[in-house]
């Protein structure tokens, strides 16, 4: 396996401190994707905000509360308690 340089760690290391913002901002994206969206996108969405939501650390129930609610504004109320 290749060594990585300083600044590549530097990179990782902030990814890795910053990962909540990030699923964070993803999973504010995804709201508004799932709005405009139906069928078999709206399932690949709806996938992306259960791993948006597991890398965050959400407790599965609320979780599967979220998931199986199926709404977007749910989840973006959700969202709006966390921030």
């Amino acid at each position: 396996m290749t060594e990585r340089s300083r600044y590549q760690e530097g990179i990782i290391k902030r990814y890795y401190e910053n990962r909540d913002a990030i699923m964070y901002q993803k999973l504010t994206e995804l709201v508004t994707e799932l709005y405009l969206s139906e069928g078999k996108k709206r399932a690949s969405l709806w996938t992306r905000v259960e791993k948006a939501l597991r890398n965050m650390k959400v407790p599965e129930p609320k979780i599967a509360q979220i998931l199986e609610k199926d709404d977007p504004a749910f989840l973006a109320r959700f969202l709006e308690r966390m921030a």
